[in-house]
């Protein structure tokens, strides 16, 4: 597995032209922890649904986010839950937490070729979270589990179904994650990966399959400062 902060050389992202990027924890740091209050609402969902004590919704919660993708997935497979009562529910958070990030603007800015947000999450949600970065004005579009039809990364024809869409040379294109498990598709499409892993790992609680591997083959590149990793991918 690569080093914390294997920085690139440019020449090796000189034929990258998508650049595709995943959201929560991804392009705001760990550290802002705004997904807790998405985890918070989703358990609160899980209850009420199912009727349940917020301890045992939680565990059953994390179980289909782990065996889905998506605690979503899980629900509407088990309990035909509608999509459009979770989501609304689960991203009904307070976005104040982000703070506009120009260097990082800058840097999105700054890249040759098309900029896209591929999240698990919706449209809605990764427009309120890039806004309040000041980024969003950068990216040429977003694709969302909604046009994914509910079925989330890291399934196979989702990619399948973001590159057809949006006409992606995988050859060409670099997919940034924080879940190991996500790259795994894209790298055998022939994307590079970019694996972003929080500051000061050791204080935060991640859970055992949400880590890379020692040499996990799927990561190309592992970094926490995405916008030092950008400006060196292009030579900036």
């Amino acid at each position: 597995m690569p080093q914390l902060n294997n920085m690139p050389d440019a020449k090796d992202f000189a034929d990258i032209r998508d650049w595709v990027f995943d959201l929560d924890n991804t392009l705001y740091p760990h550290h802002i922890n705004l997904f807790s209050q998405i985890d918070r609402n989703m358990t609160a969902f899980v209850a009420e649904l199912l009727q349940m004590e917020p301890a045992e919704a939680r565990l059953l919660q994390k179980r289909y986010y782990h065996e889905h993708g998506t605690t979503l997935r899980g629900l509407m497979v088990h309990h035909e839950v509608d999509p459009n009562a979770f989501l609304e529910q689960a991203h009904a958070i307070d976005y104040s937490t982000l703070l506009p990030h120009p260097e990082l603007g800058d840097a999105i800015k700054a890249l040759p070729g098309r900029k896209f947000i591929f999240t698990n999450g919706t449209v809605a949600h990764a427009q309120a979270a890039a806004r309040a970065l000041g980024i969003l004005d950068h990216f040429d579009d977003i694709f969302d589990i909604v046009a994914a039809e509910y079925v989330p990364k890291p399934a196979g024809a989702t990619y399948d179904k973001f590159a057809s869409l949006n006409r992606v040379d995988t050859r060409n294109a670099v997919m940034f994650e924080d879940l190991p498990r996500n790259l795994e598709v894209p790298r055998a499409l022939g994307m590079k990966t970019v694996l972003l892993v929080p500051r000061n790992l050791g204080d935060f609680v991640i859970e055992r399959w949400e880590q890379a591997e020692d040499a996990d083959p799927n990561v190309d590149y592992m970094t926490d400062d995405l916008t030092s990793f950008l400006r060196s991918a292009i030579g900036s």
